[in-house]
């Protein structure tokens, strides 16, 4: 097995040394040896780091992805904590869908200026609503888009 560098892992995954440095730090990829002064890994880390990426694309935090991942470093992934994140990109994508369609019709709107559009001026008084003290934390922009 053909040892990787840090600077080779680096090259490879198009993840800087640092953010590798603190992946180590973190648990979530773990060095071979050493080489010098540099850091050593496995061929294995290339496929660790990926799964990293991806469940930060995903949205998971480095905790939670470090939790992803047996003492043996092999991925050990929730079935369930995958189905609630899967849920929570799909409340996602209709919120960030529909502030779409709201900067679209904005954008598009025959009126002289934005205060003028019937539309825009709705959106301002549901937007700007502000929540009260200790109500749950939600975020509202999916309900921002005001159909015609």
């Amino acid at each position: 097995m053909k040892l990787l560098d840090i600077s080779e892992v680096s090259q490879q995954s198009g993840i800087a040394a640092s953010a590798l440095r603190h992946y180590e730090e973190k648990g979530l990829i773990t060095s071979l040896g050493r080489r010098g002064l540099k850091r050593l890994f496995g061929p294995e880390v290339l496929d660790q780091l990926s799964l990293i990426t991806l469940g930060k694309t995903a949205g998971f935090s480095l905790d939670e992805i470090k939790a992803m991942f047996g003492p043996d470093g092999r991925p050990k992934i929730s079935r369930d904590k995958l189905e609630e994140k899967a849920d929570d990109l799909d409340r996602q994508i209709e919120r960030l869908a529909g502030l779409r369609d709201m900067i679209r019709h904005v954008a598009d709107c025959s009126a002289p200026s934005h205060m003028e559009c019937p539309k825009f001026r709705k959106l301002l008084r549901v937007g700007g609503k502000r929540k009260p003290v200790g109500a749950k934390k939600r975020n509202n922009i999916g309900q921002l888009y005001i159909p015609d």
